[in-house]
């Protein structure tokens, strides 16, 4: 080969190498710009130290992206979903409601969306409140969303529930209504036998009652047996709160129970009634589902309240008579006593009552 000849291929040669180092730097360039997109701080929050950004169930990887951007948590639609499908993290996005830490890189925002670390909302039903008030609940969320109607009474099981932000309340309610439903039906299978309970919507009826009788876990069962002894020998079941349900439909009382309200014969007055009311009369828990459908055997037929927040029981009606009276020394002493302003309370509550008075009229001041 002559020089001439050699000259021009090595000039090429060295300018093909020129090239190929030019474009090996812009390569290296390029990696360098995008991990440091990826890993170096994000955009920085527009109020506070994070970003709330929700993510519609069902959302795909480019429509997350726009998402995240327009609530200005990424700098770039492209770039996450660039970043998502490299990472083989774009089917793996989770749906939810998201608190980002503001100057989050992409990295960390993806991470946070394929772990699911959502924000987490619950809404809570204590036992024994009424559907009315279940409802009242459901309406002070502000993360649920839609009106709902009043539910059937005793319908709901109280719990703790998880949801969601933009969740209806209609949904809520009905995921409650369902919990109870299956809850009753396993209850219901596994009950004691011979007992005056008929129906699972009878269960439902005298939970309610042991609900509103007694909120001490230890008791439920005591008044249990207590209402089922009563129905088993034809008693009357004599319970203050189906007085006040016929009263106030759920509503708390706010005082003590009228004579006249005692005498009276509604639906609901189970002084005046025999068996159950027609409903229940608030939506009775798990406990208290539990103790009717298997309560245990005891021979008390009678309870009153004791003082200090729960119940004296009695086999006879003369051992009643002496816990009415302790109770009513102890009213008594309370009235006699310096009024002391009570702590505010989350819902006002009827005073406490002797409850399951006797049949017989015994000397028993009522308001």
């Amino acid at each position: 080969m002559s020089r001439r000849e050699a000259r021009p291929r090595s000039g090429l040669l060295a300018g093909l190498m020129g090239v190929v180092a030019t474009l090996s730097l812009l390569a290296v360039a390029a990696l360098v710009f995008a991990w440091s997109a990826y890993v170096g701080p994000g955009p920085r929050a527009v109020e506070g130290d994070e970003t709330v950004v929700v993510l519609a169930s069902g959302s795909g990887v480019a429509s997350i992206g726009q998402r995240l951007h327009e609530a200005g948590v990424i700098r770039s639609p492209e770039m996450f979903r660039l970043a998502a499908s490299l990472s083989g993290s774009d089917r793996r996005l989770r749906a939810g409601e998201y608190r980002i830490a503001s100057r989050s890189s992409l990295r960390d925002v993806i991470q946070k969306l394929v772990s699911g670390d959502v924000v987490r909302h619950f809404v809570t039903v204590p036992e024994g409140r009424a559907s009315v008030q279940v409802v009242d609940i459901l309406m002070a969320n502000p993360v649920l969303t839609g009106e709902v109607e009043v539910p059937p009474e005793g319908s709901v099981l109280p719990d703790t529930y998880e949801v969601v932000r933009g969740e209806s309340r209609a949904a809520v309610l009905a995921r409650m209504q369902q919990a109870q439903s299956t809850l009753l039906e396993r209850l219901w299978e596994s009950r004691a036998p011979d007992l005056p309970i008929r129906t699972p919507q009878e269960a439902v009826i005298l939970a309610s009652i042991v609900e509103k009788e007694t909120g001490i876990d230890g008791e439920r069962a005591l008044v249990a047996g207590v209402f089922v002894n009563r129905m088993r020998r034809g008693m009357r079941l004599e319970s203050d709160p189906t007085i006040i349900y016929g009263i106030t439909q759920g509503r708390p009382l706010g005082r003590g129970i009228r004579l006249s309200e005692l005498q009276a014969r509604t639906p609901y007055n189970t002084y005046q009634i025999d068996g159950l009311p027609p409903t229940p009369i608030a939506n009775p828990g798990r406990a208290a589902l539990e103790a009717v459908l298997n309560p245990p055997q005891t021979d008390y037929i009678f309870f009153v309240a004791d003082g200090t927040g729960g119940h004296a029981f009695a086999r006879t009606y003369d051992e009643h008579l002496r816990n009415v009276a302790r109770w009513r020394q102890i009213e008594r002493e309370r009235a006699a006593a310096p009024a002391v302003r009570p702590a505010p309370q989350d819902e006002p509550q009827p005073p406490t009552q002797p409850s399951l008075r006797p049949a017989t009229p015994v000397e028993v001041p009522f308001e």
